[in-house]
């Protein structure tokens, strides 16, 4: 009877052993398998990080933001480029964004943002590059019937749509240099325009490119109309000349009238990083996507403005990105990119 009990005993701890000796290898796959799938995770992690470039692109009802969204329509390309467009504030928040923001290497924006910049950070220029002039957003200063000139502006209200616009930054500053005081209101340009209409307001600052769908497309009655601003030299820092033509507004401007205004131009900028850095290389392999892809953004499905952008023209007061400028000096850019 011992014996039995014995040998049942035997049975029992070689079944124990058994079942702990088939079960060993399905313990030992769990680990290797964990660890194999954190490797796979942990590559394409760092695949994707590899490449991500960061750009701050703007308020989410402005062009900027579209441009950035489009750009990266463009340019991305799996485990070789991911470019993040970034909702911000406006102009000047994308230039804080630039300097300061960890993973951001481009943003876009107007060239006269920089202007507050100049006393604080007198290195702003050696900072910052330009990869390209994206297109100039033409001053539209609009005003009721009684007004007849930019002197009768002194005290009146004058709308520069809500802060963080192009308006709303440029717009003042602009002003300050022509000195003229007026009362400043920074209201959505639909509201200021109604009460234009009704003599709340006597003009309204627009900085975009035309044409204004808000001009274009509404009804206005005699006497509403554009003032004109000659360019000069309180104006070589930043702007551009243009004007305000028939074409672009037939329903306010008289055909074969040009109305003289200046532009801002609006520019993708990059910061300047090192020639041998990790930052430097991702912002190059932005400039090779993009300029080789210029045409795909110049097609229907696109904003129409990218036909107007030219990857040579420059940009006042900045240095070209060095990558971009190598790019466009090299034999096969001559006929890939047309001068004009």
């Amino acid at each position: 009877m011992s014996l039995i009990k014995s040998s049942a005993a035997m049975l029992i701890v070689l079944g124990l052993q058994l079942t702990a000796n088939a079960q060993t290898p399905g313990t030992r796959k769990q680990p290797l398998a964990a660890s194999a799938a954190r490797t796979t995770e942990s590559v394409a992690k760092e695949r994707m990080n590899a490449w991500t470039v960061g750009l701050a692109a703007g308020l989410i009802e402005g062009a900027p933001l579209r441009l950035g969204a489009e750009i990266a329509r463009v340019v991305n390309e799996q485990d070789r480029l991911h470019l993040i467009p970034i909702v911000t504030r406006g102009a000047t928040e994308n230039v804080n964004s630039l300097l300061y923001l960890k993973g951001v290497d481009a943003a876009i924006i107007n060239t006269d943002a920089l202007e507050e910049y100049r006393a604080q950070v007198p290195s702003i220029d050696r900072r910052l590059a330009y990869i390209l002039n994206l297109f100039p957003s033409e001053l539209h200063i609009f005003v009721r019937p009684e007004i007849r000139s930019l002197e009768d502006l002194k005290g009146k209200k004058v709308n520069f749509n809500t802060q963080g616009t192009a308006a709303a930054y440029s717009g003042p500053l602009i002003f300050s240099r022509l000195r003229l005081d007026v009362e400043k209101m920074f209201i959505p340009h639909q509201l200021a325009l109604e009460q234009m209409k009704r003599g709340e307001v006597s003009a309204v600052v627009f900085i975009t490119s035309k044409p204004v769908d808000a001009f274009l497309k509404g009804r206005w009655d005699p006497g509403f109309k554009f003032l004109p601003l000659e360019y000069d030299s309180k104006f070589e820092d930043y702007y551009l000349p243009s004007s305000i033509e028939a074409r672009d507004y037939p329903s306010l401007v008289p055909k074969g009238e040009r109305i003289a205004t200046i532009a801002v131009p609006t520019v993708l900028v990059a910061y300047n990083w090192p020639e041998r850095s990790d930052r430097y290389r991702r912002v190059a392999r932005l400039v090779d996507n993009l300029f080789s892809q210029i045409d795909k953004l110049q097609a229907p499905g696109f904003d129409p403005k990218w036909k107007e952008v030219n990857l040579r023209a420059s940009v006042p007061g900045l240095e070209r990105f060095r990558y971009a400028q190598q790019w466009l000096d090299r034999p096969q850019a001559l006929t890939a990119v047309p001068s004009q």
